[in-house]
């Protein structure tokens, strides 16, 4: 025997099943695919342990590269350069440091194609001042372009 047509405005439980039936196969479908409760929570406790864990690496690297870290010690800044000729070139540059505390800068002079071309190594004695002002000529074996700190450091 045919089931009768059902008309368009038809209540939904009509066209489904019950709502016992539909818990049923939602569990069903649940249990399949692993999500149950004692699924949920392990996923839930991953996630914490994960999260506490990232805190905690931060957290130390916070400490070991913030707090523990020795503060800057010295300062070094260019300010000018001037190319006297082809075989000098005259530095001007900064230089700030706690007073009393000898230290030691490499200059270097580049050409057009960024090589050396020039090379000094300079003693900066103790002063009495934190940041100092310095002008220093390096001889050049070529044309320079211009001229840099190349590195300092304390003595």
């Amino acid at each position: 025997m045919a089931e009768p047509e059902r008309s368009v405005g038809a209540p939904a439980a009509d066209l489904d099943a019950t709502g016992a039936d539909r818990e049923a196969a939602s569990g069903d479908l649940d249990a399949r695919y692993g999500r149950t409760g004692s699924s949920r929570r392990r996923t839930r406790t991953v996630g914490i342990i994960a999260a506490a864990a990232f805190v905690a690496v931060f957290a130390a690297w916070l400490v070991w590269a913030g707090l523990l870290a020795p503060a800057a010690q010295f300062e070094s800044r260019d300010t000018a350069h001037e190319i006297v000729d082809d075989k000098v070139v005259r530095m001007q540059w900064e230089f700030s440091v706690a007073p009393g505390t000898p230290a030691r800068c490499a200059l270097q002079a580049l050409n057009s194609s960024f090589s050396i071309v020039g090379w000094k190594v300079i003693d900066l004695p103790p002063g009495q001042e934190r940041t100092r002002q310095f002008d220093e000529t390096v001889q050049t074996t070529e044309l320079a372009t211009t001229g840099l700190i190349y590195r300092c450091w304390l003595t």
